[in-house]
């Protein structure tokens, strides 16, 4: 007799979109009336906004590695491009497999292979980019994405494959501009990274429409270089964007903390546009504006590409078994503070954009709400597993956000939020020699609720900075008197969470004379 068929199941389907420095602050629904997203508004609308939610690392390997494993980076150990992930740990991928799906890589992960397990002409060994172990690379977009500039060629552009010169702005014959421009990119918008992958995304689920899939769409825009394409490179007059939040001098900012004037004196315009010159801190008035505008386009131009996917999904039936979080490394400076990147301590380059969308229907009583509460990159693994029906790994130190987005908060739910910053020198040179610190010198970690944000230093003295007072950053109170109890309690409440967030590998297991006993 044969068995009887299996009732074919309902697809469940997860799509997991990073966008690559985008400020929390870069969304009409976060409540900036000076920019233009549609399609990341809608989904908002339809799921839930995390508004207090903060990237745990940065740069973009490091966040990536905590926002991929569910761990704060002193436990991950990646502490900068290029920090091995040590492959004992499993990630998002790695769980998802156990449900019999398939996660599909569109982009990149940067993720660092182990040296322990790869010979020195390995070519892993010459790049931080390699994939995220148990992701199944269908687009791999790297730092220089030869399958997109094959397609560009293809379409016509002699661009080779110097990215300066993919990037060069179009109005810009053979000359290095000397200041930030609202020139387009030589390309047109239907031609970009952004569109080609979006492409690409579609073509892969419009052939599953009765099948599950995981879908990881890892967009590198807005990352600079700071250029859009037309329309979107015009879309926003320098003088309609808000202003930079930011000491009345580069050299009064520098007083704040040794940290901060080494990144002043040493961040470069040319890392952010082609044929910058110059240092940051030197840019004009007009310049930044300018590049805070052609940032607002390049947000925009992606926003036009996440709609164009959603809306994919829909024509496909697709959207209503789909699950979708929407989420970003990390921030962007923009001029706060007279920097621009993600390098340092500073909200901007951690405050990022969350949103969740369940489609379930116990989800529906909290469609378009906007959640106040502190939440955190290493949340997204657990709330992923969550809604494929695994348990999150003992090493995750986040939590689902599931919950919430059936209407419930838990309880004892986070207080504030945290991230890490190391600054040591790499194969690329950082903030550590010109400080002269040791290797392990080089760490900070932050702790930020709605009063205070405090910075401790491994090496070097505290911040302290009174959020009522003073709420962009300006003014470090940690030396004042009157705060010293202050930076006492939020010293302790740091040491705390380290304590309570330490690497727990087999801690929850005892083996003793009735067995082995595992405490959650």
């Amino acid at each position: 007799m044969s068995p009887t068929p299996r009732p074919a199941m309902e697809p469940r389907n997860l799509l997991f979109i990073t966008l690559d420095q985008w400020r929390a602050d870069a969304l009409a629904c976060a409540g900036n009336a000076a920019i233009h997203t549609p399609h990341i508004d809608a989904l908002a609308a339809d799921g839930v906004l995390f508004a207090q939610h903060y990237a745990n690392a940065s740069p973009c390997a490091p966040s990536r590695a905590a926002l991929l494993t569910g761990m704060y980076q002193h436990n991950n150990g990646v502490v900068r491009n290029g920090s091995p992930l040590d492959p004992r740990f499993s990630n998002v991928a790695w769980e998802a497999r156990k449900v019999g799906l398939t996660p599909a890589l569109f982009g990149y992960t940067d993720t660092a292979a182990d040296p322990r397990i790869h010979h020195a002409n390995d070519p892993a060994m010459h790049t931080y980019e390699s994939v995220l172990p148990g992701m199944e690379p269908v687009l791999y977009l790297p730092e220089k994405p030869h399958a997109w500039l094959a397609h560009l060629q293809r379409m016509g552009y002699a661009v080779g494959t110097d990215m300066q010169e993919v990037y060069r702005p179009k109005t810009v014959e053979g000359a290095a501009p000397a200041a930030p421009s609202n020139a387009p990119t030589v390309f047109a918008a239907e031609h970009s990274i952004s569109h080609f992958m979006t492409d690409a995304i579609m073509d892969y689920v419009g052939v599953r429409r009765q099948e599950s899939w995981f879908v990881h769409a890892s967009y590198i825009r807005p990352h600079p270089p700071f250029i859009a394409s037309a329309p979107f490179n015009t879309q926003y007059a320098p003088n309609s964007v808000p202003a930079p939040q930011r000491a009345a001098s580069p050299e009064l900012e520098a007083e704040q903390h040794p940290l901060l004037a080494v990144y002043l004196q040493n961040l470069k315009q040319s890392t952010f546009y082609v044929g910058g010159q110059g240092l940051v801190k030197d840019l004009s008035a007009a310049d930044l504006a300018q590049v805070r505008a052609t940032y607002y386009g390049m947000v925009s131009e992606v926003d036009v590409q996440v709609g164009r996917l959603v809306q994919h999904l829909k024509d496909t039936g697709q959207y209503a078994n789909t699950f979708i979080v929407l989420t970003s490394d990390h921030g962007e400076m923009l001029g706060d503070h007279h920097l621009l990147g993600k390098e340092g301590y500073f909200k901007e380059a951690y405050h990022v954009p969350l949103i969740v969308r369940d489609p379930k229907t116990h989800a529906d009583a909290s469609r378009g709400q906007r959640f106040g509460g502190f939440t955190e990159a290493v949340d997204v693994m657990p709330t992923i597993l969550q809604w494929l029906g695994l348990p999150a790994p003992r090493q995750c130190d986040g939590h689902s956000l599931l919950p919430i987005c059936h209407g419930q908060t838990p309880q004892g739910w986070r207080h504030a939020a945290h991230w890490e910053f190391d600054f040591r020198s790499t194969w690329s040179p950082n903030a550590q020699d010109a400080l002269g610190l040791g290797l392990d010198d080089c760490g900070l970690a932050v702790l930020r609720d709605h009063d205070f944000q405090y910075v401790h230093f491994a090496a070097l003295q505290p911040l302290l900075f009174d959020l009522h007072a003073d709420p962009h950053c300006l003014r470090n109170v940690a030396a004042d008197p009157e705060y010293a109890a202050v930076v006492l309690r939020y010293a302790q409440a740091m040491l705390s969470w380290r304590m309570r967030s330490n690497a727990r590998g087999l801690t929850g297991q005892f083996v003793g004379p009735t067995g082995l006993v595992t405490r959650a």
